[in-house]
């Protein structure tokens, strides 16, 4: 094992997705008011921006296909107002950290991993831009400096649960399937790494299992399982090196 990829919220930052979604759009409805964003259409229009990301097949960024897909509701003209979208993740969203919760053992177990030699990533879905991510990095305890790599609508061009987004990090971190442990709470976005000869973890302290998937398929459990299920991983590689 060479990196332990992590999702974010709901694994590394607790939370209720349905409050966290109510109290970040509440923000940034009340935020952009002022600018002429009508609450209802600014909210769907947001939608489709993502649902078109999740769709991505890969030829623009994220990034891209969001902003063509909001100016195909609003006009061209509505790119002038990114600055104001970007001053909302930098000076307000933090207001939204009240819907996460907050565990400890997140950065600790980062921090551990890390004293073992391996690389850690985060792998997010990538539907947020980099400002918004360093945010809830920072709520749950950590930094970018944590991870040799992590995801944001900037600098991928899909979204999970393609497994051509976590082929992208595999590129990028120049790892193979086989050298990753995944890390993350939805059993359809996160275990799908499976496919590509990850090792996988189910954390379940926020668990999403919109398939209603039998879990026990899974190596699964609290942040403390997770730990000992890395040691276990360690110490099978090590004995396979002595073998070797």
């Amino acid at each position: 094992m060479k990196v332990v990829l992590f999702d974010l919220d709901g694994t590394l930052l607790p939370m209720d997705q349905d409050e966290f979604i109510k109290a970040y759009f509440g923000a940034l409805a009340k935020t952009l008011a002022p600018r002429g964003y009508e609450p209802k259409k600014l909210i769907e229009a947001i939608w489709t921006g993502t649902m078109a990301m999740i769709k991505n097949k890969g030829e623009k960024s994220n990034e891209n296909v969001f902003w063509d897909t909001f100016a195909s509701i609003y006009g061209e003209s509505v790119r002038e107002d990114i600055p104001y979208f970007d001053a909302f993740y930098r000076d307000v969203f933090d207001c939204v950290q009240a819907s996460c919760g907050f565990n400890a053992k997140a950065a600790e177990t980062i921090r551990k991993i890390k004293g073992l030699g391996l690389r850690t990533a985060l792998a997010t879905n990538p539907i947020f831009p980099s400002i918004a991510t360093e945010k809830r990095m920072a709520w749950a305890g950590l930094d970018p400096k944590d991870f040799a790599l992590y995801t944001t609508y900037e600098n991928c061009r899909y979204c999970k649960p393609n497994p051509a987004y976590y082929v992208d990090i595999l590129e990028k971190l120049g790892v193979e399937g086989k050298d990753c442990l995944m890390v993350g709470n939805d059993v359809t976005e996160d275990m799908i790494t499976e496919t590509l000869g990850m090792k996988v973890f189910l954390l379940t302290d926020c668990l999403i299992n919109k398939e209603n998937k039998d879990i026990n398929a899974y190596p699964h459990g609290s942040f403390d399982e997770l730990w000992a299920y890395c040691e276990t991983l360690i110490k099978e590689k090590e004995h396979e090196n002595e073998n070797a």
